[in-house]
């Protein structure tokens, strides 16, 4: 978990919530929730976050 208790967005989870969100016949263009969540997964694998979610 990041600083105020949030879980960051990993590149496996953007490319989840895409696939859920075609198949479901969603937008995933340009400002969509997907496009969004794509872009967090991008951010925090550039700063050095792994695709790989911690064991609790």
């Amino acid at each position: 978990m990041t600083k105020g208790g949030h879980t960051p967005m990993t590149k496996e989870d953007s490319s989840r919530v895409q696939s859920t969100q075609a198949t479901h016949g969603h937008d995933v263009g340009k400002d969509s929730f997907a496009a969004r969540a794509q872009s967090a997964g991008d951010r925090y694998a550039a700063q050095g976050g792994s695709g790989q979610q911690q064991a609790k």
